[in-house]
């Protein structure tokens, strides 16, 4: 510390104003060297460990009792993660697949193009769910055929808005829900790639729900869907700007790549019935479609700090019907135990 600081054992005695103020230009040195100070003790000071602290010598660590902690994950970085991920477990030789829309989507797209330059990947042929990854494709060599020529897909990857425990999901906010869901519908599975920013414990209140309508009298469709009993609650706002964000980034009203609105429905509370509320839009005369995507997803694959994980809705309705099962045994036996008993005592 005195070596740190450049004190000599002198001036530890005979200059206490002097000691303060090297103390002071070097926890203010290190507070600046680091914008993600965690927390502060007199006795230790523990930081997150990012590019800025780096610049933080050992003996200004040993000095302040800092600790290091793994360095933490970008959001761009998990999104690239699982994006990945999902390419290298799900996508195989001769395969059609389905290419999603979205800032996660985009790292799978990269992916696929990666394995199939370098000869990973063989006879892959894939149908883009926007313009946008359309031209990412293309870029990439990818080579692209259309639901009309291809009508079975093997799979289709594809980012979410939102992930709720019942694997319902939210999608559109890039404005591709409708090519999404048409393409995703045709795939024999369905893999959503997420990282842990996008798991809620109910659909609404973390993500407006996106409605695609027909530019034909959007008002009355706007006002006809939120008079819907199961949109009760809800505030429905006719997306502006570009249709590839739900922020207002502009005065005229955002058009889809298939020339239609989108109104995005906000909820303060979480949506009571789900798929009750997608039948009901679907339903609506107006109305395109919707982003709920209910019972679709084959796998949910998340990143986060720990690396990615895979949830499947199979995987967790056999472990409910284990549980029901194991339950309805043990009343049985039960019902059995005091049927004996009943008996005995006769």
């Amino acid at each position: 510390q005195k070596e740190f600081l450049g004190i000599t054992d002198a001036a530890i005695h005979s200059n206490t104003t002097e000691i303060t103020m090297k103390i002071s230009a070097a926890f203010a040195a290190l507070l600046a060297s680091s914008s993600q100070v965690a927390a502060f003790a007199p006795a230790k000071l523990s930081v997150r460990y990012s590019t800025s602290i780096r610049s933080v010598t050992a003996a200004q660590k040993e000095f302040f009792g800092i600790t290091d902690a793994a360095p933490a994950l970008s959001q761009d970085e998990l999104k690239q993660m699982v994006g990945y991920k999902s390419v290298d477990d799900y996508v195989k030789s001769g395969m059609v697949v389905g290419l999603g829309t979205g800032s996660t989507a985009y790292f799978a797209v990269e992916r696929l193009g990666q394995l199939l330059k370098d000869g990973t990947l063989t006879d892959i042929v894939a149908i883009p769910t926007s313009i946008r990854t359309k031209e990412q494709a293309e870029e990439l060599g990818i080579p692209l055929v259309t639901l009309d020529t291809h009508s079975k897909l093997d799979v289709a990857i594809d980012g979410a808005d939102n992930v709720d425990p019942g694997f319902n999901l939210v999608k559109g906010g890039g404005g591709a829900l409708l090519r999404e869901k048409m393409v995703e519908l045709a795939a024999d599975k369905f893999i959503v790639i997420v990282d842990e920013s996008k798991l809620c414990g109910g659909l609404g209140p973390t993500f407006p729900i996106p409605v695609e309508i027909t530019p034909f009298c959007h008002e009355h469709t706007i006002r006809t869907i939120a008079a819907l009993p199961s949109c009760e609650g809800c505030k429905a706002v006719l997306r502006m700007g570009s249709s590839s964000n739900n922020k207002v980034d502009g005065d005229e009203i955002a058009v889809t790549d298939n020339g239609n609105y989108i109104v995005d429905l906000h909820f303060a509370e979480a949506i009571k019935n789900v798929p009750k509320m997608a039948a009901d839009l679907k339903a609506l005369c107006g109305v395109v479609d919707h982003g709920l995507f209910c019972g679709m997803t084959t796998a949910v694959l998340c990143a986060g700090a720990d690396g990615v994980t895979v949830t499947a809705p199979e995987k967790k309705n056999k472990a409910e019907k284990i549980v029901k099962n194991m339950a309805f045994l043990s009343a049985a036996v039960g019902l059995l135990a005091v049927s004996t008993m009943i008996i005995r005592k006769r």
